[in-house]
């Protein structure tokens, strides 16, 4: 009988997917289902088929096997065992794409315990709150983060922070290869920090084993992963993506996944695109705007590269036209928007790889099947197509009805149902009277030759309450021609009124850990600066 990773086209997505059709791809249960045994331990066959490809910065690669995961995840769950860790403790791991980080993301979920996968970029005050919130029995990290790692021990002793090194898969190596998985389907599996700024805590999205059947609805239909793919995500495994999408959707399906550990670099993930040969990526926005600036165009063409893709896709927030322009160019696929949050899940796809399914360049595409989205007025009622309102999720909330919940996001929609993003809710600048979007001002931007990146918010103004203020990254040498240049380039391809009347350069922008852009982090530099004027 036909499953869903058989059908590729959009129609029989709208045909066969239903809540019923992913629990087909797994073997496991409503009842009974853990995550480790689905992506590795049923794809351990002893055949040494890959499951992992790390490019690591520094310019070696690394492959894991299904059967090495599997093995040294079993040990180390006998290892925690031991311990005496007990189903639903926490084991926090902060540690960068390697055998140790498998094996213990693996190992804790076989066990019942809950995985917490931290940022290795946290500082001590990042890492600290995220300990005090999940309050960890083990904290696993490296040698060279031990001594941050041990700076968020509190005063109970906990957690006991363990380097995974050499000497902790020697040590686990005395126990069995095999494990019997403790967990049941409701049980949880991993705690997910959203980004954030170090002095602000995400609260922690709590994750079942059974998460995992739900991820297939945007696997399939947001990356479009297929058995047979070569596939890679260059996101940190410790955000949604890069756990989710990119590291726990193509093992369960059996297909061979790719990382990137360690400081990223444009030109380095490009070789490891041709070198592996990958079909599908999967990126987030930035990643792919740093290809573009990385200056390798030229070599592109000169055939230094050679790209095998069939299908991308990227999450995180919307690429700007030029970005977009440049991928058709060099990468010869459409990049395909998929949407969501960590909290809600992947919601709007553009069915990467369906032969039927038109993508719009710029577009969040259609509903995932079985989902429901409207984009609304303030008095909820649904706009008309072209016309900017709140994307609205359909859905049944902890303790109430099903019903209409607020994504913060703005959006609009057109003729034929494609839903576009117009940005985050408090993005919309209203200056005078004007109602500008912020993400519509910095595409245009961007489309300027010497704009590399570039943010726009609402800077506070005691005539208009606020105008338009643009941050702007680029080689070029800042000067009053430049500004008046780029303030030209925007009015002339948007409206009189629609252009950045503050240009400040600067050498980077604020970004979160999962790398987007920190707008809220501009906004309250200036509204300090408006205050300490005052």
């Amino acid at each position: 009988m036909p499953k869903l990773t058989d059908y590729t086209s959009y129609a029989d997505a709208l045909a066969h997917a239903n809540s019923a059709a992913p629990w087909e791809l797994f073997d496991g249960n409503r009842e009974h289902l853990n995550i480790a045994h689905e992506c590795i331990t049923r794809h351990a066959d002893g055949s040494g088929r890959p499951a992992v490809r790390i490019a690591h910065a520094d310019g070696h690669d690394e492959i894991l096997s299904f059967d090495q995961i599997s093995a040294g995840a079993a040990q180390f769950a006998h290892w925690l065992d031991a311990q005496g860790i007990q189903k639903g403790d926490r084991i926090a791991f902060m540690l960068e794409p390697s055998l140790p980080f498998y094996v213990c993301l693996f190992g804790a979920m076989q066990t019942g315990a809950i995985s917490v996968p931290m940022f290795t970029l946290f500082g001590p005050d990042a890492l600290k709150l995220r300990v005090g919130d999940c309050n960890p029995a083990i904290l696993i990290t490296n040698a060279e983060k031990a001594e941050l790692a041990c700076g968020s021990i509190g005063a109970d002793g906990t957690p006991r922070v363990v380097v995974a090194d050499d000497g902790l898969l020697d040590l686990i190596k005395q126990y069995p290869a095999t494990y019997e998985p403790k967990s049941m389907a409701n049980d949880m599996a991993v705690f997910q920090y959203t980004s954030g700024t170090t002095r602000e805590l995400p609260e922690a999205v709590r994750h079942s084993h059974r998460t995992l059947v739900t991820l297939m609805f945007a696997a399939l239909y947001g990356t479009g992963i297929r058995p047979g793919d070569e596939f890679f995500c260059p996101s940190s495994p410790a955000w949604g993506h890069g756990l989710w999408h990119g590291t726990l959707a193509p093992l369960a399906m059996g297909v061979t996944t790719g990382t990137f550990a360690g400081r990223f670099d444009a030109v380095r993930l490009m070789k490891a695109l041709s070198d592996f040969k990958i079909t599908n990526m999967s990126a987030a926005a930035t990643h792919y705007r740093m290809m573009k600036n990385s200056g390798q165009d030229a070599a592109i063409e000169r055939g230094d590269y050679t790209f095998h893709f069939n299908k991308l896709s990227y999450t995180g927030e919307p690429i700007d036209p030029a970005t977009l322009d440049w991928i058709d160019t060099y990468f010869k696929v459409p990049a395909c928007s998929m949407y969501g949050t960590t909290e809600i899940g992947v919601v709007l796809v553009n069915f990467p790889g369906a032969p039927d399914f038109a993508v719009k360049p710029g577009s969040l595409g259609k509903a995932v099947p079985g989902q429901r989205l409207e984009v609304q007025r303030a008095d909820g009622s649904p706009c008309d197509p072209g016309e900017t309102g709140e994307l609205m999720l359909w859905r049944a909330q902890k303790g109430k009805e099903p019903g209409w919940m607020t994504t913060k996001d703005l959006a609009k929609i057109d003729e034929d149902g494609y839903f576009y993003h117009c940005g985050r809710a408090d993005d919309v600048i209203i200056s005078a009277g004007w109602t500008m979007s912020a993400v519509e001002i910095e595409n245009t931007m961007l489309k300027h030759p010497d704009v590399k990146e570039c943010a726009v918010i609402g800077a506070p103004d005691e005539a208009r309450g606020l105008v338009v203020k643009a941050f702007v990254v680029t080689d070029r040498a800042p000067s009053d021609e430049y500004v008046k240049e780029l303030q030209l380039f925007t009015r002339q391809r948007l409206a009189q009124h629609e252009f950045p009347r503050i240009v400040e350069f600067t050498p980077e922008l604020p970004k979160t850990p999962a790398g987007k852009v920190h707008r809220k982090v501009l906004r309250d530099r200036e509204a300090a600066k408006a205050a300490a004027a005052n």
